[in-house]
C-alpha cells in the first residue's frame, strides 16, 4: 500500500514540470507579439518578395527629388528604402528615423554590412588598377594615357556618387510627433551623439505607409502635427513623397492596441480627405499623384504614392 502511494506521488512530481513547460507554451501562444506602431521586423521581407532587388516604388521616384539634396525618410524600419535611395540617387545626405530602437539598430548593421562588402569590393577594383597601371608603365603613351584617366576621376571625387554611404546615409530613433520627447527620453549615448545628424530643413521628405500608424496611435492631432512637421521642415520648393493607406488597412489593424481602437472610433479625418488637407489647409501648392507608374507591388501593398510641392 505504502509503495503504491510512493509510485503516485512520484508520477504527480514527474507530471508537473510537463504541465508547466505546456502551460507556458500555451501562454507563449496567446501573448502573440504585436507591432503598434506598424514597426513589424523583416518588414521589407514580404512586403518587396522574393527574388527583386529593389522596392518597386522607386522605379517611380524621379532623380532630381533626391540627387544632390537633403533627404528624411519618416519611419523607415530597417532602412532597406533608405540605402536604396541613396544608392540609385545619389543623395547628399538622407537621414532615416524611426521610433523603434530595435530597427534603427537593425538598419545601422544593416548599413555596415553594406560598406564593408562595398569596401571588399573597392579594394580588389585597386588592386586591379593597380596593376594595370604597372603593366601600362612600359609604354609611354599608356602611360599618358592612364594619367589623362586618373586626372578625370579625381576632378569628381567631391560629387555625392563618389561619396561613401556613411557619409549620406544615417540613422536615429526618433517620435517624429513628439519631438520634445526625444529631448527628455534617456536614450543610449549613441543616440545622443548623433543628435548634430538632423538638419533643421530638408529638400525632400518621405512618408511611405506610415501615415496610419501615427493617426491610429495620436489620432487627427497627430496626422495634422505630421503635416504641419512635414511643412515647416522643407525648404521652399521643397518635395513631399506621401503614401497613405487606404481607410481598409485601419479597420484591419485598429485593434492592436486600446490606444488604436479608441482613437479609430473617434477620427474624423480620413484617406480620402488628406489631399484636400495638406493643399488646402497646410499650403502644399500642388500635388503629382504618380500612382498610375507603379507596377510590381505584392498584393495589399498597391497604394497611392502622391507628390506634393512646397
Amino acid at each position: 500500500m505504502g509503495e503504491k502511494k510512493k509510485n503516485k506521488s512520484n508520477s504527480k512530481v514527474e507530471e508537473e514540470p510537463q504541465q508547466q513547460e505546456q502551460q507556458l507554451s500555451a501562454n507563449k501562444r496567446k501573448r502573440k507579439e504585436v507591432f503598434p506602431y506598424g514597426n513589424y521586423k523583416a518588414y521589407y521581407g514580404y512586403r518587396i518578395g522574393q527574388g527583386i532587388d529593389e522596392d518597386p516604388r522607386l522605379k517611380v521616384f524621379k532623380k532630381e527629388w533626391f540627387e544632390g539634396k537633403d533627404c528624411l525618410d519618416i519611419g523607415c524600419n530597417s532602412g532597406v528604402v533608405t540605402v536604396q535611395i541613396a544608392k540609385k540617387f545619389h543623395c547628399r545626405s538622407i537621414l532615416g528615423i524611426d521610433i523603434d530602437y530595435n530597427l534603427i539598430q537593425d538598419a545601422k548593421w544593416r548599413l555596415k554590412q553594406i560598406m564593408r562588402k562595398e569596401s571588399a569590393g573597392e579594394n580588389s577594383t585597386s588592386a586591379c588598377k593597380s596593376e594595370v597601371a604597372t603593366q601600362t608603365n612600359c609604354s609611354e603613351s599608356s602611360e599618358n594615357a592612364y594619367s589623362s584617366e586618373g586626372t578625370n576621376e579625381g576632378t569628381s571625387d567631391c560629387s555625392p556618387s563618389n561619396k561613401k554611404l556613411s557619409d549620406i546615409v544615417f540613422f536615429q530613433t526618433e517620435d517624429f510627433i513628439h519631438p520634445e520627447i526625444n529631448e527628455r527620453k534617456e536614450r543610449p549615448r549613441s543616440f545622443l551623439q548623433n543628435r548634430c545628424i538632423a538638419k533643421k530643413h530638408y529638400d525632400t521628405i518621405l512618408c511611405l505607409s506610415v501615415a496610419k500608424w501615427i493617426h491610429l496611435n495620436w489620432g487627427d492631432d497627430g496626422l495634422i502635427t505630421l503635416f504641419s512637421r512635414v511643412w515647416e521642415l522643407l525648404h521652399p520648393g521643397g518635395i513631399f513623397v506621401f503614401e497613405p493607406q487606404p481607410w481598409r488597412s485601419y479597420e484591419s489593424n485598429r485593434l492592436v492596441s486600446e490606444t488604436t481602437a479608441r482613437n479609430c472610433r473617434d477620427i474624423k479625418f480620413r484617406p480620402d480627405d488628406f489631399m484636400e488637407i495638406l493643399l488646402d489647409k497646410i499650403g502644399f501648392r500642388k500635388v503629382d499623384d504618380i500612382t498610375s507608374a507603379l507596377s510590381g507591388s505584392k498584393t495589399g501593398f498597391n497604394r497611392p504614392i502622391f507628390v506634393f510641392h512646397k
